[in-house]
């Protein structure tokens, strides 16, 4: 069985982010688009993708987003999943989220 995957580009505050989801709708809010089932890469291993964890913090547990249709950049139907972004929107130059680094010790 086939699900369709949507890569959703938008705007939010001075970012582009870029997520993947398996549900994109009209919403019931005017003049909102409906993103549902959002699709984060799991890790098992070792090597985590700091931006993929961002986003999972920031929208791990969101259940459906409602973006403004005047944020929305493009909706994608895709084959597969890519890697998800967050880029500057000025330069469109990816936002890197350094691991953090321990204190020293005074």
């Amino acid at each position: 069985m086939k699900t369709t995957l949507y890569k959703v580009i938008f705007h939010n505050h001075t970012k582009v982010y870029e997520l993947y989801a398996r549900k994109v709708t009209a919403s019931g809010l005017w003049g909102f688009t409906e993103v549902g089932e959002l699709v984060f890469d799991v890790h098992e291993g070792l090597v985590v993708d700091p931006t993929e964890e961002r986003l999972r913090d920031e929208f791990g547990n969101t259940k459906v987003l409602h973006l403004p249709m005047q944020s929305i950049i493009r909706v994608e139907e895709v084959e597969r999943k890519g890697q998800s972004a967050i880029r500057d929107a000025a330069t469109g130059e990816k936002v890197v989220t350094p691991f953090p680094m321990p204190a020293k010790p005074r």
